[in-house]
């Protein structure tokens, strides 16, 4: 006996597929569409490939549950009550947003065509990500990418939730949930005003910066918390001035005299600064690959990742 959707199910099967409609419906709705397309029982089992019994047991359910007749019956034949017109019109966009959806993940998947979601650090936005997609796309011209610019800790996060397939960051990361591969290094610089007391050397060791106030990415960025090591490993605490979130921003305080920086090369000289080379501590930051452990590849995501591992020492060039 059908039981009133408002009356509470206590019994072993409550749950979310005896309380949602979704669950109890979804799997009729096409072969309901299909009886109001053919308007004949038999025939609509015909397209369906199932029995007929089959269709019609589960077409007297489908309107016992809902507690309506969405067909009036003249022996096989049958025609759509109101109703059934009313549920007919919202099963056929039900089923059509359905398609939809397949089509489109079909389409990502497409080892021609497909999608790829791609996270990368701002500052690999200028010229190192446009070269890339440039030389990947020679050989998949069709493939599509959708790209997201963020900081290493945000991409891990849109990583693990499923919204990136890989993302070049640093520092390479460490999790038992993710797969990293070392491609490159970059060697950070200490960047300082053009007229600062230091601007006319070509080398410095850090030490030698333990005085000055530093421009620094907010804490959460991969390039702060490598200032902060290589700072410690120097020997010092960083006095903080200003804190940004793109590295050319940093630049540009540095030129206006608020500070030095250590920061990677910049995709053009930048007037109103000298960059050193810090020759102590070994100041660089590593550039990885990184993807979700046991997360299967659809064939373009397969694809880009075996052109990036094959950029291993040659990534930054």
């Amino acid at each position: 006996m059908s039981r009133p959707r408002n009356e509470k199910d206590t019994s072993a099967t409550s749950g979310p597929a005896a309380e949602s409609w979704a669950y109890e419906l979804a799997p009729r709705l096409a072969q309901f569409a299909a009886v109001a397309q053919h308007e004949h029982v038999t025939r609509a089992a015909q397209q369906l490939g199932v029995p007929q019994s089959t269709l019609s047991r589960s077409i007297a359910r489908l309107e016992q549950d809902l507690g309506v007749a969405l067909f009036a019956r003249r022996g096989r034949a049958v025609s759509l009550t109101p109703a059934g017109r009313t549920f007919l019109a919202s099963t056929e966009r039900a089923l059509a947003e359905v398609e939809r959806a397949a089509e489109s993940v079909r389409a990502d998947a497409d080892p021609a065509a497909g999608k790829i979601a791609f996270g990368f650090l701002h500052t690999l936005g200028i010229e190192t990500v446009p070269g890339l997609i440039r030389a990947f796309r020679v050989d998949h011209p069709r493939v599509r990418f959708q790209l997201v610019q963020n900081y290493g800790e945000a991409m891990i996060e849109r990583l693990r939730a499923g919204g990136l397939d890989l993302c070049l960051t640093s520092p390479v990361p460490d999790a038992p949930d993710l797969v990293a591969r070392r491609l490159d290094e970059q060697r950070l610089r200490l960047v300082v005003p053009d007229d600062h007391r230091l601007a006319g050397r070509k080398r410095i060791r850090l030490a030698e910066a333990a005085g000055e106030l530093f421009v620094t990415l907010e804490p959460g960025y991969g390039l702060r918390r490598i200032t902060d090591a290589l700072c410690a490993e120097a020997g010092f605490s960083p006095r903080i001035a200003f804190e940004g979130e793109e590295a050319e921003t940093l630049r540009g305080l540095v030129a206006a005299g608020l500070g030095v920086a250590l920061l990677p090369p910049p995709p053009v000289p930048r007037p109103g600064v000298a960059e050193l080379t810090v020759t102590a501590p070994r100041a660089v930051r590593e550039i990885g690959v990184a993807w979700l452990e046991g997360h299967p590849d659809t064939p373009p995501v397969a694809a880009f990742k075996r052109f990036l591992l094959a950029q291993r020492g040659r990534l930054l060039a």
